[in-house]
Formats: C-alpha cells, sequence, structure tokens
C-alpha cells in the first residue's frame, strides 16, 4: 500500500500520484477552516476562524495575512463571476467580495430574525447560494460573538442573489455544515456534524435530490463519517464525493461506497480542488494547511 493512503477498494488507486506525499504548506492557526482556490491569481484563501482573520497561500509569496479582522469567517465559495462568497459568524450574515475589494452583505436575517452563523456555502449553475446555518458562532466567543438563537432551529437556506428571495430547503438537521453539488445538480450532499458538540450527534452525510433546480427532497443517509466527521466536502468530476474526517480524506463512489482515504495527521475541517488543471487537493487541517495532487478533477465553477 503507498504510504500515506489507505486503499479500501483498487478503483481508488487510479486517484494515486506516484511518488506524491502530502505536504504542509502553513501552520499557525488555532482552527483552519473554508479554504476557496482562484485560478486568477493560482492562490488559496481559508479561514483560521478563532484569530478572526482570512489567510492566503501562492507558491510564489507563501502565507499571509488576507484580511483581519474579517467577521470570523468560516466557509467561502465563489459565484459565477469569481466573486468571493464568504459565511460569516460574527457577523451572522453571507457576503460577498466585490472586484474593488468592498464587502457586502448578502443575507442576514430569515423574516426580520437574525441567522444563527452561517457555515458554509455553494453557487449553484443559476447564481443561487445554498448555506447551512448551525449556530456554532453564537455558541461562545471563540469563533464569533456568544449569543442566543432568534431562529431556534439550524437550517439549510436557498438564496436567490438577484431577488433577495430567501427560502429553507432542509429543516431537519441538527448542526448542517459542509455541502456540495453533484456535477449534475441533481443531487446536494450535507454533512450533519452535531456529533461535533454531542457525543451521541450525528456524524454523516446525507443526500437529497435537487427538484425544479430549487427544492430538495428524500434526504438519504450517504455516509457515516468515523472516525471524526464530514466538516466540509467536494465532488469532483466524476460525482465522487471528498470529504474531510478525523484521519484522512475520505473518498466515496457516487454509490457510498467507501474506496479509499488520503491520510492527514491532523483532523481536517475542510478541502478544495485547485491549481491550473484542478487536480490539487488543498486542507485545511487544525493547524496547517496541507496539499497534495491527485488523479482527480475538482467540479468547483468558475
Amino acid at each position: 500500500m503507498p504510504e500515506g493512503y489507505v486503499v479500501n477498494d483498487k478503483r481508488f488507486e487510479k486517484f494515486i500520484v506516484p511518488g506524491e506525499k502530502l505536504k504542509k504548506l502553513w501552520t499557525g492557526a488555532v482552527w483552519a477552516e473554508g479554504p476557496v482556490y482562484f485560478a486568477d491569481g493560482d492562490y488559496v484563501l481559508w479561514s483560521d476562524i478563532p484569530n478572526d482573520r482570512l489567510m492566503r497561500w501562492s507558491a510564489k509569496d507563501g502565507a499571509k495575512v488576507f484580511m483581519k479582522p474579517c467577521g470570523y469567517m468560516n466557509g467561502h465559495t465563489l459565484d459565477r463571476e469569481g466573486r468571493l462568497v464568504s459565511c460569516e459568524h460574527g457577523n451572522r450574515r453571507v457576503s460577498r467580495m466585490e472586484k474593488d475589494g468592498s464587502v457586502i452583505t448578502l443575507v442576514d436575517r430569515y423574516k426580520g430574525k437574525r441567522l444563527n452563523s452561517p457555515n458554509d456555502a455553494v453557487v449553484k449553475s443559476d447564481g443561487t447560494v445554498w448555506f447551512t446555518d448551525p449556530p456554532y458562532g453564537i455558541l461562545s466567543d471563540r469563533e464569533g460573538h456568544k449569543s442566543d438563537s432568534e431562529l431556534g432551529k439550524n437550517y439549510v437556506f436557498r438564496l436567490d442573489p438577484r431577488s433577495g428571495d430567501l427560502r429553507i430547503v432542509a429543516d431537519d438537521f441538527d448542526k448542517p455544515n459542509g455541502l456540495a453539488f453533484s456535477p449534475d445538480e441533481k443531487r446536494l450532499y450535507i454533512a450533519d456534524t452535531g456529533a461535533s458538540h454531542t457525543k451521541d450527534g450525528p456524524h454523516h452525510i446525507r443526500v437529497f435530490d435537487v427538484a425544479n433546480g430549487e427544492k430538495l427532497s428524500g434526504g438519504r443517509m450517504f455516509a457515516d463519517i468515523n472516525p471524526g466527521f464530514a466538516d466540509g466536502l467536494r465532488v469532483d468530476s466524476d460525482g465522487n464525493v471528498w470529504t474531510s474526517a478525523g484521519d484522512g480524506i475520505h473518498v466515496f463512489t457516487p454509490q457510498s461506497e467507501l474506496i479509499g482515504k488520503v491520510l492527514v495527521p491532523e483532523p481536517q475541517a475542510n478541502l478544495v480542488f485547485g491549481g491550473p488543471k484542478k487536480d490539487t487537493l488543498y486542507i485545511t487541517a487544525t493547524t496547517s494547511l496541507y496539499t497534495i495532487r491527485v488523479n482527480a478533477r475538482g467540479d468547483q465553477k468558475p
């Protein structure tokens, strides 16, 4: 077995680049989260939530602080125009960074009540923003500002930035977290990380059918994650699900089969495909940013 991997099924071997090993690019975070890759500039941004800073790494410049304070940002994604869309614990909002560097609020309330603390987001091909809203940023002052929930529940939302329409698309999660669409956008994978605060809480991924591009149905169990839980996840161009866990990045087929793992020495929060060919994983794992090249391509757009 190649060092640094766990091969549960021979189908996983095709993803392994011979001689490729996990590399630590930077360390120094308290809790690293939410990596997002910019092809224009070939760099990665990610959050160090308790330190309330947004970090930047490139091969040319190394790691440096990109923004501080940043509203205790967590997950990030890009919209169809390549603008940064962020989930902010501190400001309890989903924001967007414009091309001139200014940051605007996309949404911070549902029917007049403040959101909990948006956690992770994904942008669909129609421009809508789908995001999770667990309470992690209001449970204490460590990753935001301690406060009571005004909503009283933890929802998954769909936002149309053009009209401002905000809808609940899932309301039966303990603590909804990472999410990602399948390449054809007919499925939406959503992690539940209730186990992060409750011993017997959920630590699984569910998969929903997407109807008419705007409604969810089903919600069956896709995968139970052990050890750890699926904080963040991505889907490759063939529909395989790559998810964070306690011991490494777990890779599942669209049929829910765990075929292998990329081992990481720290519990991971999230990952993203990047590089010119979208075949390089950037992994945020507790204190550090790691990378490894794989024989798979990410499905992120643009």
